[in-house]
């Protein structure tokens, strides 16, 4: 693959920000850098691992930063190994950069080019020529990686491709699975990886995270920082998208109207909902459902001890909203009477559960 294919813009990249793939600045998940460390100091790295962990936190960051490392042989086979750390201009970094490298193979949903959209699943004829790279040794006799990001996107035939290769690894192989929900994954996948699950960042790595990235990032009003972090949930990619004033705003009116829960502002609600109605209105409806998620969630989570009958309102009305959403998007309905009966059921579903 040519390095212009390699920069085009991906699916799942958010834009104006470094790929994985080129981001070598790494905070936080100490612990789970520390696990690959100790697996290649004692010569016996697990094969196969499942990397989770909600979505923007750094998973697909620190399964390139393993890549660069046991790729290059002077470092993955030193006992003495102190960090995964490979500075940009080396030749594995490079290669990595590009996906150049003949012992790495990547499994992603591809990008869109001039002729087609970008693919929604990663298809098991991807697989196959990505596992392909297995069936011979290693020109350098070290290791041959696969990183898979992520695995939500395998389809069941492309899963049990993978599942194959797992379950009988040729020598000095390498699997990195990045998911954002591990507990979904295919069993018989799961079984065969270890385990590793990265939590939410702090709110001091995300800030060096975004002193790393530069301008424009670095240019953006200290409170709008302050304001993305409180709704960023841990995650450098939701925090970097909520850097913008308007957003973060636009959240804060969302949030009141549910804390006056079961009090609803007519008024309000039926502004919002004309407003969630226009055409141009696609990223305000993503972050009012967004909003709505995290606010019944956290809602479970604080009233957990009041027993699973108690709270049943509120899982329910939650499973609608889901529902009635997927339908709006595939049907392409109007959405005012959605957002109306949205705050409708949230309200009674809170008095449901006093």
């Amino acid at each position: 693959m040519s390095r212009d294919d390699a920069e085009a813009v991906e699916p799942d990249q958010l834009e104006g920000a470094p790929h994985p793939r080129e981001q070598f600045a790494f905070y936080g998940h100490r612990e789970g850098e520390g696990a690959f460390i100790e697996g290649l100091r004692s010569g016996r790295l697990h094969h196969a691992w499942l990397i989770g962990g909600p979505q923007g936190i750094g998973k697909a960051t620190l399964a390139y930063r393993v890549a660069r490392t046991v790729l290059d042989p002077g470092r993955s086979g030193n006992p003495n190994l102190a960090s995964l750390d490979v500075a940009r201009d080396t030749g594995v970094s490079r290669q990595v950069a590009a996906m150049s490298h003949p012992n790495l193979a990547v499994l992603r949903r591809a990008p869109a080019t001039d002729k087609k959209a970008a693919s929604a699943t990663i298809p098991v004829d991807a697989v196959r020529r990505a596992l392909n790279m297995f069936g011979s040794t290693a020109a350098d006799g070290g290791y041959r990686v696969c990183i898979v990001d992520s695995a939500e996107d395998l389809t069941i035939s492309s899963a049990n491709a993978l599942l194959k290769m797992i379950e009988e690894p040729p020598p000095r192989s390498l699997f990195l699975i990045v998911s954002h929900a591990p507990q979904r994954v295919l069993p018989t996948i799961r079984s065969r990886c270890r385990r590793l699950l990265l939590r939410p960042l702090e709110d001091g790595d995300i800030r060096s995270v975004i002193a790393s990235l530069g301008s424009p990032w670095t240019e953006v009003p200290g409170e709008v920082v302050d304001q993305a972090l409180r709704y960023g949930e841990g995650s450098v990619r939701r925090t970097l998208e909520l850097l913008d004033a308007d957003k973060v705003s636009f959240i804060d009116q969302i949030q009141r109207l549910l804390a006056g829960l079961p009090r609803t502002d007519t008024r309000q609600v039926h502004a919002l909902a004309e407003a969630l109605s226009k055409r141009d209105a696609e990223d305000s409806y993503e972050l009012t459902l967004e909003t709505v998620q995290r606010w019944v969630t956290d809602r479970l989570r604080e009233n957990a001890g009041l027993g699973a009958a108690r709270l049943a309102p509120l899982v329910e009305v939650c499973e609608k909203i889901a529902r009635m959403a997927r339908e709006i998007d595939v049907f392409n309905l109007d959405r005012r009477p959605f957002i109306l009966s949205l705050f409708d059921d949230l309200a009674d579903a809170v008095r449901r559960t006093a």
